[in-house]
């Protein structure tokens, strides 16, 4: 199993900079974003990818995955990405989001998420790579694990497999969907992203108010991290784990700094192989 840190939240820096930081916390390697607004833009992914691996090497850190922006092989430099990414030695890509718009739409949201998956799995394939559906509450085709597991009967283990998030499994699910979810991908998940949210009431002047939900410190969220390790040592999930410190703009709970970000993901770092140790003692 190998612990990565997710990039995004890292950008104003160098990546040179992010890689040393990320290697000085104890992290195996980086979770890279190969997407617009990331480290490396799909448009200049050949010249700048490989070069993002060696920065990487450089201060000890893999690269086993990247985070992309694919939706089908045909936008978005897609195809470049994903030959670029076997070239380097990455075998898993996070694949991009299809959404769901008004009520009624959902059966034809799925068939084209099927139908532009189906296309860039062909390529992926061929380079002998692996695209990954990630779990995302709200609405995303792939919210569900039901739905996510309906789109990877089609496909052949090796090259479409499932990127579980069980921040947002609980988002979703929190009761018990989420478990569920977990045994239904269990054997089909490569990738573990890591975050954890909680509940705010936000009132009004009206006295009404709205719940929103927003990213916490492991510690203080609703996944129960214990009973995730129970359920993924039971599956045999030996992939790759990694850390999402979202913890900048509206959707935290504090808009944090990079160097703040950093301290907090240190913490969670920990708090999370605490979880896991005694998840395997008990």
């Amino acid at each position: 199993m190998r612990f990565v840190m997710f990039s995004k939240h890292l950008q104003e820096w160098p990546l040179s900079r992010s890689a040393r930081v990320v290697k000085a916390m104890g992290f195996h390697g980086l979770d890279l974003t190969v997407r617009g607004g990331g480290y490396v833009l799909p448009e200049q992914v050949r010249r700048d990818l490989p070069e993002a691996v060696k920065t990487c090497a450089d201060a000890g850190l893999a690269l086993p995955m990247i985070t992309t922006n694919i939706t089908a092989v045909d936008k978005e430099h897609s195809a470049d990405v994903i030959t670029t990414a076997a070239e380097c030695g990455i075998h898993e890509l996070k694949f991009g989001y299809h959404t769901y718009g008004k009520f009624g739409e959902f059966r034809a949201a799925v068939e084209q998420c099927r139908a532009d998956l189906a296309g860039a799995a062909k390529v992926a394939a061929e380079c002998k790579v692996r695209l990954n559906l990630h779990i995302h509450s709200g609405n995303f085709v792939t919210a569900n694990a039901t739905t996510v597991a309906n789109l990877l009967a089609d496909h052949d283990p090796a090259v479409v497999g499932a990127y579980i998030d069980p921040g947002h499994m609980y988002n979703e699910g929190g009761l018990d969907v989420w478990r569920q979810g977990l045994e239904l991908l269990g054997e089909r998940a490569n990738l573990m992203a890591v975050k954890s949210m909680g509940y705010f009431f936000l009132p009004d002047e009206a006295r009404n108010g709205t719940w929103v939900n927003k990213m916490v410190p492991l510690p203080r969220g609703m996944v129960d991290w214990v009973q995730v390790w129970r359920c993924l040592t039971q599956v045999g999930f030996d992939g790759v784990v990694s850390l999402h410190a979202e913890y900048q703009g509206g959707h935290s709970w504090r808009d944090l700094s990079v160097e703040e970000l950093v301290d907090q993901t240190r913490e969670d770092l920990a708090y999370l192989l605490a979880c896991r140790e005694k998840a395997g003692a008990e």
